[in-house]
């Protein structure tokens, strides 16, 4: 049976280069910490991590922090700037990943803020004038968190145009990059965003370590209390062979950004052709079949199946050795739907199954033609 994986957007394969700078890593044992060469040895490593990252981004290596993910990213940066900088609204949309949208949730729960949700048209984007009249509600202090790429339908958002319209409104910006960190360059003195979030294992590195930037001066202070590791900001020993994991990962991807980005771009048009010709009256959800106004890594279509057929859909797509999933990782054992899609379907369309293909350098043509054919197979059963 011939295996696909086409779940990219969850987790992607770690390059084997990767690999061997984490082993090579391993045999460095000594705390970063520690004053010692063998401390010494480990925190120069990080610190030269720090800068490569820093130097893709256009960052000081200062408002680089490792934290063990996007989520804990996106955590730290949400809650201290309701703790430290008296932030009393947050204007979010619907379809933000949960570490955002569970966040800002209990925040609200607990009486911390006020919670505000921007307009979204029918495929998703938000309604930039709705977000002009959220901003100008009220005197409070705010936060805007708006995630560049969408993780389930792939949509780009105009951040840049987001963070300078609030900023004409003194309000605090932050962005979900996981899905467009190491996908697309980026340049934080270009405009003023604020915070960013960022996770190694979307773009080939390994799972548990990632980054947030944090612009310099933002007046944050630690969520997690204890040692003065990460300037301070993120207590306890650092994860060395995660972080040396994540520098080569980043290195890689921005080195090859546009060789990598043209080849996978291919084979999102490729597989749009594809089940266009073969499966005629299937859809395409948010902009995710427009190459222009979504991420080159994603597709995410509406099958015309019945609710029958579609209970086994992904059971059946597995058996047959392809990984894809119906929506994000972080929701798999849920049977609740996608929140991301409710926001932006139809009654009707909601009844039939939504899958989500993401896509990576890893992936042939002969990859789509064995997946369009298995659906194909499905759909005309």
């Amino acid at each position: 049976m011939k295996h696909v994986y086409l779940d990219n957007a969850a987790t992607t394969q770690v390059h084997s280069n990767v690999i061997e700078k984490m082993q090579d890593a391993l045999g460095i044992y000594g705390n970063p910490s520690s004053t010692h060469s063998f401390g010494r040895t480990a925190k120069t490593a990080i610190e030269s991590a720090r800068k490569a990252i820093a130097k893709y981004i256009n960052a000081q290596p200062s408002e680089i922090i490792f934290t063990s993910g996007g989520t804990e990213a996106d955590n730290m940066i949400i809650r201290c700037a309701v703790r430290d900088l008296d932030v009393k609204t947050i204007i979010t949309s619907r379809i933000e990943h949960h570490a955002v949208l569970h966040t800002v949730e209990e925040l609200e729960q607990k009486g911390l803020i006020q919670l505000l949700y921007v307009d979204l048209d029918a495929f998703g984007n938000p309604d930039v004038a709705h977000l002009e009249t959220l901003l100008q509600k009220d005197d409070s202090k705010k936060l805007v968190s708006l995630m560049h790429v969408n993780n389930e339908i792939g949509n780009k958002i105009n951040l840049e145009e987001i963070t300078l319209l609030s900023k004409k409104y003194d309000a605090l910006v932050h962005s979900d990059t996981v899905q467009s960190l190491g996908h697309y360059n980026w340049d934080v003195k270009a405009f003023p965003i604020d915070f960013l979030a960022a996770a190694a294992h979307k773009f080939h590195g390994p799972k548990g370590i990632g980054f947030a930037f944090i612009r310099k001066n933002s007046g944050l202070s630690c969520m997690i209390s204890g040692g003065s590791q990460e300037r301070g900001l993120r207590a306890g020993t650092e994860s060395f062979h995660n972080i040396v994991g994540l520098e080569e990962a980043f290195i890689h991807a921005y080195e090859n950004l546009e060789e990598e980005k043209k080849y996978v771009e291919g084979i999102k048009s490729y597989f749009i052709e594809q089940i266009n010709k073969e499966i005629p009256d299937v859809k395409f959800n948010g902009h995710s079949g427009d190459l222009e106004k979504s991420t080159y890594t994603l597709v995410n279509v509406c099958l015309p199946i019945t609710e029958e057929k579609a209970m086994l859909l992904l059971f059946n797509l597995d058996m047959k050795g392809i990984a894809c999933s119906k929506g994000s990782a972080c929701q798999s054992g849920s049977d609740a739907g996608s929140h991301v899609l409710t926001q932006i379907l139809s009654d009707e369309d909601m009844k039939k199954p939504s899958v989500r293909f993401s896509f990576s350098t890893y992936n042939t043509k002969e990859d789509i033609d064995y997946t369009i054919a298995a659906l194909k197979d499905l759909v005309e059963a």
